[in-house]
């Protein structure tokens, strides 16, 4: 199978199995580490405790995509 064959293929497929592929493609570049994915689970959920707390605000997708395209279209 081609490469680009496969592609349109990996494309094609359900969000949900795309990204058990992507996530299994990204993993065989970059074996997984548990101290380090240990270290991520606790800063994710230390930030979700914030936001649940009202610690922080959570901002919404499209107002951030806009402060980026605002702050590098200068």
């Amino acid at each position: 199978m081609k490469t680009k064959d496969l592609i349109a293929e990996a494309i094609s497929l359900p969000v949900k199995e795309m990204a058990m592929v992507i996530d299994s493609l990204l993993k065989s570049l970059n074996s997984p580490e548990a101290e380090i994915d240990k270290k991520w689970a606790s800063v994710a959920k230390r930030r979700l405790e914030e936001l649940h707390s009202g610690k922080v605000k959570a901002v919404p997708g499209e107002e951030v995509f806009k402060r980026i395209l605002n702050r590098f279209s200068k």
